[in-house]
């Protein structure tokens, strides 16, 4: 038997690639699963960028090769997004680099600057690909974590008290998933001045900041960060274009040009029409927001109602695609609780533990569902829990 590489000896698959074939084992028409997993979004990008996508395709010029930076039209757009949306400039031709999804970013930006051994600090709760994309390039993982009692904050006091000599990247992730934190100016500027005095890059995972957030910011907006920053922004939550896998990084010219040398060598460049589609997508305005927050308001109640009947608690200061709760102190095994809702009811949402030891006591739900599908999930639960509570009042 040929042996695999020493570098996924630790790398386990994703959970949710192998957690939804198992959900989707259970579909039956009879009681087909609600699945309040994952943010994929349901809702449709706007006509116009839907437009802009088939009308490329058309034509008989659109179907070659592109340049790796992607089309002056795509860039542009982002260029004009960064401006209005967090009042930062960015150089289109030298600070933008268009990429396919920012999960592919991830890996690039690893890929250019960390070298084996070198730490990451990744955050505990955390997004798993972090971690995953740092073993795969033989760098030491060091979590940090995020503290409940801090409504989820960095504790920058405790990093500085810390050895930082050794740390290449530092990832952070505002508004933050799972939990959905929405940092400050002041904290991003203490994040900036932490790298900054530690010579490490800084990197700002930033796709959920139009999203039931009343306060976008960039990290590139802070004082000082143009030396020591990126930041990873994607069309997938914001923009409903999660199949289409379109994001960019941008910073500095010397930055962007390290990850182009990796990423010139791992890809062809983007299908033209997705990059005019995403350049007309960068141009939705306020009105299009706000009617997209609307369904996501409405959403929220909902599976806060779900939330409720499980006898969770929650913040209600939270932005993003996402509710994270805590259990009851009833439950003392997260995960076998929430298989035991999945078998119970076919719905399946998702367990804190796959985002770090942090999140072990806490599940996330998506809102990425109908309010109809909430409700019904709702109703579910009700029943299932009022007949197990029925079964041990009998015992």
């Amino acid at each position: 038997m040929i042996k695999t590489a020493n570098r996924i000896a630790h790398v386990e698959e994703y959970y949710f690639s192998k957690k939804l074939a198992e959900v989707r084992g259970l579909d039956t028409p009879a009681l087909p699963v609600i699945n309040l997993g994952i943010g994929s979004p349901d809702l449709a990008p706007s006509a116009e960028t839907i437009r802009a996508l088939t009308d490329t395709a058309q034509k008989a010029t659109s179907h070659g090769y592109q340049g790796y930076k992607g089309i002056p039209a795509l860039r542009q757009g982002i260029q004009a997004f960064y401006k209005n949306t967090y009042g930062v400039n960015l150089n289109a031709e030298t600070e933008i680099l268009p990429l396919m999804g920012s999960k592919e970013g991830i890996m690039h930006i690893a890929m250019a600057f960390v070298n084996e051994g070198e730490e990451v600090l990744i955050p505990d709760p955390g997004y798993p690909t972090y971690s995953s994309v740092a073993k795969l390039v033989g760098a030491k993982v060091r979590t940090y974590k995020l503290q409940e009692s801090l409504d989820w904050g960095i504790d920058v006091e405790a990093l500085k008290k810390s050895d930082l000599s050794n740390v290449k990247i530092m990832w952070v992730n505002f508004p933050h998933m799972p939990t959905g934190r929405v940092a400050s100016k002041e904290e991003l500027k203490a994040l900036v001045d932490l790298a900054r005095q530690n010579n490490f890059l800084i990197v700002n995972d930033n796709p959920y900041s139009l999203i039931l957030n009343d306060n976008p910011q960039s990290i590139l907006a802070v004082e000082g960060a143009a030396d020591v920053a990126l930041e990873l922004n994607s069309l997938s939550k914001s923009h409903n274009m999660a199949g289409w896998r379109i994001g960019w990084v941008a910073g500095n010219q010397d930055l962007i040009d390290a990850v182009l040398r990796v990423k010139s060598n791992m890809d062809s460049g983007m299908f033209l029409g997705l990059q005019q589609a995403a350049a007309e997508a960068l141009k939705n305005g306020k009105e299009w927001f706000a009617e997209l927050n609307e369904v996501y308001k409405k959403r929220r109640e909902a599976a806060r109602q779900i939330l409720d009947a499980l006898g969770c608690t929650y913040s209600k200061k939270q932005s993003g695609l996402f509710v994270w709760a805590k259990a009851p102190e009833y439950v003392q095994d997260v995960e076998k609780w929430i298989d035991e809702i999945l078998y119970g009811t076919h719905v399946f949402i998702t367990p804190g533990f796959i985002f770090g030891e942090a999140g072990s006591r806490f599940i996330r739900i998506s809102l990425c569902a109908t309010e109809e599908k909430l409700e019904e999930a709702h109703e579910r639960i009700v029943k299932f829990l009022a007949v197990k509570k029925e079964a041990v009042s009998q015992l």
